[in-house]
């Protein structure tokens, strides 16, 4: 169990940085050809494969500030006119055709995540076609070529069998990744599904308890037989229409789920709701009014210091939080999830990104 759950979490990570993963092995293989060029003495291909390796380290800065097309345009592009330049250079024999067929997983998985519908399908045709074709003419006009360097029967089999390992990692590769992305995301799915119909008081996206399952037990602490004093913290994400806009709505459900998981693992042993939207509620039992709010003020640092990564893309985030304390005034949970609401809201009007308590604003 333990070698399987070290297999999911690698193959997990491969997944969150495939973009990354990719363009950083493309690079290791042209610096590898860059070495056996220079021994091969072939100076021409030298200057190629170090040309190569310079477009890969741009896109790894691309990739890490989250800009994709570019990246998939340069692979397609470098890949395409490396393979005629090669097998000009050094024969078909070497093996730098299979380069064309190494890119056509990467040509469907990053063309999927970047394009939908019909412009999917347009646009992933129209480059497995120019692919296609180009290894054709290549084929027809090249094969029977003489190269303008004569390479030895020992770097031709390396060059060769090097190119064929490339191309069978990555058709392998791509296909763990692609099957792997979707039994997560049925499993994901059919999860959801579980814990929407087993048990209404839990919200569907981020796990947490929703107004349904969370108002009762307020209630139990103030009017049950065991009453408990307790603290409520209001708080929401600010600026979340913002993150939709600028990166789509799948996007701000990943940075809800994020900071509900932070939350959770912070406040462990606390009661946690998401109220609605991008607001949650806190219930923090038996704390002391000061130290909720230095834990609240840690909440505070700790998410505007912990952006949500998807992808390669970085999503900081900031929340503004309300708190106030059980009194003996307070007859309903709605009373003093209110109090703690209109403090966020004042947070909210006065600059944001604070923790807001009574006398801050008494």
């Amino acid at each position: 169990m333990k070698k399987k759950s070290i297999v999911n979490n690698i193959i997990h990570f491969l997944v969150q940085n495939c973009f990354m993963f990719t363009v950083t092995v493309m690079g290791m293989v042209h610096l590898t050809l860059l070495g056996v060029s220079w021994f091969a003495g072939v100076m021409p291909m030298v200057y190629i494969n170090a040309c190569s390796v310079v477009i890969y380290l741009l896109c790894v800065l691309l990739c890490r500030f989250g800009h994709i097309m570019p990246v998939y345009i340069f692979i397609f592009a470098e890949v395409t006119s490396y393979a005629v330049l090669s097998i000009f250079l050094i024969g078909w024999r070497s093996g730098a055709y299979l380069f064309l067929f190494s890119i056509v997983p990467i040509i469907l998985y990053f063309g999927c995540y970047l394009f939908k519908g019909l412009k999917r399908l347009i646009i992933l045709s129209t480059l497995l076609v120019i692919d296609f074709a180009e290894f054709v003419a290549l084929y027809f006009y090249l094969n029977n070529e003489v190269p303008f360097y004569q390479l030895s029967f020992g770097f031709n089999s390396f060059y060769l069998i090097f190119t064929t390992f490339v191309m069978v990692f990555s058709v392998v590769f791509y296909n763990v990744i692609y099957i792997y992305s979707n039994e997560v995301e049925m499993t994901n799915l059919t999860q959801q599904n579980v814990k929407l119909t087993a048990d209404a008081s839990k919200d569907a996206l981020t796990g947490l308890l929703n107004r349904r399952g969370f108002l009762p037990i307020v209630n139990g602490y103030m009017n049950g037989k065991k009453k408990h004093h307790f603290c409520i913290a209001f708080f929401d994400i600010d600026n979340f229409k913002k993150i939709n806009d600028s990166f789509g709505h799948d996007y701000g459900d990943e940075v809800l789920k994020h900071i509900s998981k932070l939350i959770e693992r912070e406040m462990h042993g606390c009661d946690i709701c998401r109220w609605g939207g991008e607001e949650f509620v806190i219930l923090m039992r038996d704390y002391d009014f000061e130290v909720a709010k230095q834990k609240m003020e840690y909440i505070r640092m700790f998410i505007e210091a912990t952006p949500t990564i998807v992808y390669t893309k970085r999503i900081p985030a900031t929340i503004t939080i309300g708190i106030e304390e059980m009194k003996e005034k307070y007859r309903e949970p709605e009373d003093i999830i209110k109090v703690a609401d209109g403090r966020m809201y004042y947070g909210k009007q006065h600059g944001k990104n604070v923790v807001i308590f009574a006398d801050m604003i008494d």
